[in-house]
């Protein structure tokens, strides 16, 4: 975290806990003016610190009630291999997050479904449709305990 300060991290906090706040609240939380609010965002979006601004949607309210993680284990490990599966691992959309983790499996898979009767579609029709996956492991979420999109600060 270099060239960043106080001031900055404030700024950061604010924004992840509402992004559509305005120069002039964010401004006037931080006891600042709205010139350099404007200015100290607008440098920490283009040094990368923000990389983007989105809507955080209700999974329930889009039918996507169901989370499942999946642990897959290729069969084999040539750098081809790998990178076309997971070529093919970023185009399914029910996938939304996709992690090379070291043990008995290669990667950990995050998918949301409508319910049991669409993974298993998933399953049997996109999931084991990519090549060299060897084993997998399915993980149903019952309950949701703690989710937060908020870096610590």
């Amino acid at each position: 975290m270099e060239n960043i300060d106080s001031i900055d991290l404030q700024i950061l906090k604010q924004l992840q806990e509402n992004s559509n706040i305005n120069i002039k609240e964010l401004a006037s939380k931080l006891f600042l003016t709205a010139t350099p609010v404007y200015e100290r965002i607008k440098r920490l979006e283009r040094d990368g610190y923000i990389m983007k601004y989105v809507a955080l949607l209700d999974k329930k309210k889009m039918n996507l009630g169901m989370t499942v993680f999946c642990n897959v284990r290729l069969k084999e490990h040539a750098k081809n291999v790998g990178s076309n599966f997971v070529k093919d691992i970023v185009a399914l959309p029910e996938i939304i997050e996709c992690y090379n983790i070291a043990g008995d499996y290669d990667f950990m898979l995050k998918i949301l479904v409508e319910d049991m009767s669409s993974y298993q579609d998933f399953v049997m029709n996109k999931l084991s449709t990519i090549e060299n996956i060897g084993n997998t492991q399915s993980v149903f979420v019952m309950g949701e305990i703690k989710h937060s999109t908020a870096l610590a600060i």
